[in-house]
């Protein structure tokens, strides 16, 4: 069973995410930040990982360490789901379009993370959310998940459509990564032997 739980709790955020890499794309996400609600509701739908996250967090102050905390409690269930990651695909990648955005994303489940960000925002919020704060919960998700992650902007204007894009892309390129590869069957994917 390819399934995790994290609780993550702090003096700023109570979080609790339970996921599921071999679901159908199921979600129950309730972080009291609606923009972000909807964006891992797009995250569990589109990479087919069932998703249930419950956080409470320091909203009085601003939504920035609720979106920071999910991504890290996120990143960590996917690390412990994924186990030592035999017999996954480990890569993946989508270019993903969403009217005038395009957003591209590969991805490497290699353990070594790291964050290449190239996307930028006309807007500094959408609604009431920080447009910066896609960037912190991808970072989050990268270092606490071991993946080394690229999201390029290739065009866009409307700040919702460029975010939604980004959460979709990196969801279906890791559809494709933590699929179980048929013609490995519990191999490591690595010519190390470890990842």
């Amino acid at each position: 069973m390819r399934t995790a739980k994290i609780t993550r709790k702090t003096h700023e955020t109570d979080i609790t995410v339970e996921i599921d890499l071999d679901g159908t794309g199921s979600y129950d996400c309730q972080t009291g930040v609606g923009f972000f609600d909807h964006m891992m509701d797009q995250l569990a739908r589109h990479s087919l990982i069932d998703i249930a996250l419950r956080a409470t967090g320091d909203l009085h102050i601003d939504d920035h360490h609720t979106v920071e905390d999910c991504g890290i409690a996120l990143g960590q269930a996917l690390a412990q789901a994924l186990g030592d990651k035999r017999g996954i695909r480990r890569y993946g990648a989508c270019n993903l379009p969403m009217d005038d955005a395009q957003i591209a994303c590969a991805l490497d489940l290699s353990g070594r993370p790291y964050l290449v960000w190239n996307v930028d925002f006309p807007t500094a919020k959408i609604g009431t959310f920080d447009t910066e704060l896609v960037r912190e919960f991808f970072q989050a998700l990268a270092t606490h998940g071991g993946i080394t992650l690229h999201i390029d902007k290739l065009h866009g204007f409307n700040s919702h459509h460029i975010a939604e894009a980004a959460f979709k892309a990196v969801a279906r390129a890791l559809r494709t990564a933590v699929e179980t590869d048929p013609r490995k069957g519990d191999a490591i994917p690595s010519t190390k032997g470890a990842l």
